[in-house]
């Protein structure tokens, strides 16, 4: 399949302002082109600040808004009346942040293709359908009133009429509810009022779909439960995530993908993974198996290669490579990983040169992105650093332990970093990822996965089998007795935790302050 992706720009009608240049204000002769060009030139600004939310704001409706335009003008060719619109297109709302297209779609419909509300909002619920990616709260995208208001006062208008038309449906299928109304409600009454985009993505969609098995059980019971009582489970479905083997085996592991096929004896398995069973049948074949172990090695040695050309660090490509790439994220626990990191070190330092002879050497590797105003997620980032520039120059220490932050992470440091994993580390809080789609590029690679019970590694662990996947940690559903236990009891750290503490309070990596 090809799908089309479209990059928008945005311009303005006039692009110069001779009346404003001859009167001296040159500035603002190409205000309005410049302030059109911000709006494509940084994907997702930092919004910590009300200019950087009205940016974001103003970029999610022009994508929407250029992407509607688009679907609509192709439509139209095919001389079809509006209300057919959900026959020939299918808009899938990748998470919230496109959820405006839904009261855009009804103000072109009933402003500019003359529909009544009615027929606009039957059309567009049979049109969209939402995927939700996330069960944080703090993920749930919300916009205060007042900015919408300022930015989009029809859409205001739009959203305040769906909230209406919905509340007064429940009214009637649940008289006398008001605890029900106030919890389903899209505008959230707090101070300012604000919209509840997942909420609109709900009413306004014909299905609702998480992404793995665990997750859309979770959203079920806790952000949508009365939506599930009020709509019905049916429109709440499962679409476990997946990756591409064409890009993420077949292109960028092609010794690995040769002996498969070979196996195979096709390369059918790069559309049908199922084929990859075959496989079984020669893991006793020692001569496959060295085959095998030889494309993993020069897979470990461009990686090595890689890092020392990005990093100027220099790896052994006989060690373990002990890899953790995603999102810098709290729930995704990096700042658990480099913690155990540092108590590695602390165990090292603690034998004698004999012993560390005995320990296999092991290479850790974080790579990833943090958002611009994410100050947690920079300091975690500036702690794997500080302590790798520390544990790599230490000479006692040598090749027994690396640590490596891969900068600059994108598609073509992920093609180098996935193929040569020997552990991959997917390690989020029970209940908190919603799918996870990087650990199944590693292990379609050959790495193993050390992981929790949470998102698309359970799903993997049901296919691979068990004993093929480290597990561990607290369940979903012991998650909240753990934390209150923590909350309230307040015991010691384990004392394993608390050496990785002490080091970092003893300034071992830098001023801890």
């Amino acid at each position: 399949n090809v799908g089309n992706i479209r990059l928008w720009s945005c311009k303005t009608n006039g692009l110069f302002d001779l009346n404003k240049f001859n009167a001296g204000d040159y500035s603002g002769a190409t205000g309005g082109q410049v302030a059109a060009q911000i709006l494509t030139n940084v994907l997702y600004p930092n919004d910590n600040t009300n200019e950087g939310k009205e940016l974001r704001l103003r970029q999610e409706y022009l994508f929407c808004s250029a992407t509607l335009q688009d679907i609509i003008a192709r439509f139209k060719r095919t001389g079809r009346p509006m209300t057919e619109l959900d026959q020939m297109a299918a808009i899938q709302l990748n998470d919230t942040h496109p959820t405006l297209g839904i009261p855009e779609l009804m103000r072109i419909l009933i402003d500019e293709e003359g529909l009544t509300w009615d027929e606009a909002w039957s059309t567009t619920i049979k049109t969209f359908a939402f995927t939700n990616h996330t069960v944080l709260p703090e993920a749930m995208e919300k916009w205060p009133v007042p900015m919408l208001d300022k930015i989009l006062p029809r859409h205001v208008g739009i959203i305040y009429d769906i909230n209406l038309f919905f509340l007064q449906s429940v009214e009637k299928a649940f008289p006398g509810d008001r605890e029900l109304l106030r919890n389903i409600s899209i505008i959230e009454e707090s101070s300012p009022q604000q919209v509840r985009m997942a909420y609109l993505a709900c009413v306004g969609s014909h299905r609702v779909n998480g992404v793995a098995a665990i997750h859309s059980d979770i959203i079920k019971q806790s952000i949508f439960r009365d939506f599930v009582r009020i709509q019905g489970e049916d429109k709440f479905i499962n679409k476990t995530n997946g990756v591409a083997p064409r890009r993420w085996m077949n292109e960028c592991n092609p010794d690995m993908s040769e002996l498969i096929t070979e196996a195979v004896g096709d390369r059918s398995w790069v559309t049908d993974l199922t084929k990859l069973s075959t496989l079984e049948a020669r893991a006793t074949d020692s001569d496959f198996r060295q085959r095998w172990w030889a494309a993993k090695q020069k897979n470990k040695q461009r990686l090595a290669d890689y890092i020392l050309a990005t990093t100027g660090i220099q790896v052994s490509a006989d060690a373990m490579f002990d890899v953790q790439v995603k999102r810098i994220h709290e729930y995704k626990r990096q700042l658990m990983n480099i913690l155990a990191v540092i108590y590695r070190y602390h165990c090292l330092k603690q034998m004698t040169p004999a012993q560390r002879t005995k320990e296999l050497p092991r290479v850790v590797i974080f790579a990833g992105k943090a958002a611009a105003g994410y100050w947690v997620a920079k300091q975690v980032i500036k702690l794997i650093n500080s302590v790798a520039e520390v544990i790599n120059s230490d000479e006692e220490i040598g090749d027994i332990l690396k640590v490596v932050f891969i900068p600059d992470y994108s598609v073509t440091a992920a093609e180098n970093i996935i193929p040569a994993s020997d552990i991959s580390q997917h390690i989020s809080t029970a209940g908190t990822e919603a799918s996870g789609t990087s650990n199944m590029k590693f292990v379609l690679n050959g790495g193993i996965i050390l992981g929790t019970v949470d998102g698309a590694n359970i799903e993997i662990g049901e296919e691979v089998g068990e004993e093929q996947i480290f597990f561990f940690g607290c369940l979903a559903h012991e998650v909240a007795d753990f934390r209150h236990y923590l909350r309230f009891h307040q015991p010691k750290p384990d004392a394993a935790l608390q050496a990785a503490f002490d080091m970092i309070q003893a300034n071992t990596f830098g001023d801890a302050h």
